[in-house]
C-alpha cells in the first residue's frame, strides 16, 4: 500500500469515532469530493488498514456496569492458545491480551456487579495454569482518534 497521508489519518479518526459517518460529511471536513473519500476508504479497507466497522455498546444499559482488567500469571507450561481460550469460553471476557514480561496476559472483563466480577475471576483462577491474578476496576475511560 502507498503511504497513509494526513487525510487518510483524519478519515480513519472519523470512522473510529463513528463507523457510520457518511462519505459526504467526511468529504466536507477534509475538502475532497465524495467519490475521492470513498476511493480512499475503499483503498484503506483493501490494504487491511481498516478491518471492519463495529457498533459501540453502552454496557451499563445491558446491566454490565463493572469494567475491569485482570493481570494473569500462568505456570510455565501454559500455551498461548489455552490463555486466549478465555475470551471464547467466558462471555464476560471482552478480550485477552498476551503480553511480554510479568504478567503473562491482561484480561478485559465486564460484569454486572462486584459479586459477579469475583465469580468471573474465580472461574478464571480455576481454569488451569493460573498462578495468580491482580484486578483493576475502571472508574471511567475515554477514546480518542489516532
Amino acid at each position: 500500500m502507498s503511504a497513509v497521508d494526513d487525510i487518510d489519518r483524519r478519515l480513519i479518526g472519523f470512522l473510529r469515532l463513528d463507523g457510520r459517518r457518511s462519505y459526504a460529511d467526511m468529504a466536507a471536513e477534509v475538502g475532497l469530493s465524495l467519490p475521492a473519500v470513498k476511493r480512499r476508504v475503499d483503498r484503506l479497507q483493501a490494504a487491511g488498514v481498516i478491518t471492519g466497522f463495529t457498533a459501540k455498546v453502552d454496557y451499563t444499559k445491558l446491566g454490565w456496569s463493572i469494567e475491569a482488567f485482570t493481570e494473569l500469571r500462568y505456570t510455565g507450561r501454559t500455551r498461548p492458545p489455552d490463555i486466549e481460550r478465555l475470551a471464547v469460553d467466558l462471555p464476560e471476557v471482552q478480550a485477552v491480551y498476551l503480553i511480554a514480561g510479568d504478567p503473562d496476559a491482561l484480561c478485559h472483563i465486564r460484569a454486572r456487579d462486584v459479586t459477579h466480577l469475583r465469580e468471573v475471576i474465580d472461574t478464571i483462577r480455576s481454569s488451569g495454569g493460573v498462578m495468580g491474578t491482580k484486578t483493576f476496576i475502571t472508574l471511567g475511560s475515554s477514546t480518542e482518534p489516532a
